[in-house]
């Protein structure tokens, strides 16, 4: 990966998963704990996480604030139901930090942590896989009586059918992330 003109790099684990070389001059990287929790000791991954952490990877915890920010533009866009804990921590600290008016990037391949920062204007960068070309928004719909929702939910409140999300809006992104 070529040198970034970034402060602080905040590392999914897809980022540790890929073992790709992150060139690490003139950049701060940070994590959460709960991407630590996601390697197992022991491994490739492991050896990898060991390498960051000895090259100076922090450890931070994102603030409440941030994690409310990131439930509720998640509600909006319908990543909620998409996003795991680790991954509204990624969002929320890289929030944190944006806020603090830091340059901050997150590394992923996380295509909903991708959407959701490109709602919120905090730049990413992906690893191994293609990055997103298009902003989403999703919406709900019952499969029986095709009554649509805003919000995630199992089964239809009308029918009792299987509820499945689509996609309601779309937005090609510039090309500056």
């Amino acid at each position: 990966m070529d040198k970034l003109d970034i402060k602080y790099l905040i590392l999914d684990t897809s980022a540790i998963f890929s073992g790709k070389t992150i060139n690490l001059d003139d950049v701060k990287i940070v994590t959460t704990s709960s991407v630590l929790n996601e390697i197992k000791p022991g491994g490739k991954d492991y050896r990898n996480l060991q390498f960051l952490i000895e090259k100076g990877l922090t450890i931070f915890e994102p603030s409440k604030k941030s994690l409310d920010e990131i439930r509720v533009v998640s509600k909006e866009t319908g990543d909620i139901s998409r996003l795991s804990k680790t991954d509204m921590e990624i969002l929320a600290l890289a929030l944190d930090y944006k806020n603090t008016e830091n340059e901050v990037i997150i590394l992923t391949d996380d295509y909903s942590i991708q959407n959701l920062s490109n709602h919120l204007k905090i730049k990413f960068l992906n690893i191994s896989q293609p990055g997103i070309t298009k902003r989403f928004k999703w919406s709900y719909k019952c499969m029986g009586c095709g009554k649509k929702f805003n919000k995630n939910i199992n089964t239809c409140p009308i029918c009792g059918s299987f509820i499945k999300n689509y996609i309601s809006k779309t937005k090609k992104l510039s090309e500056s992330k």
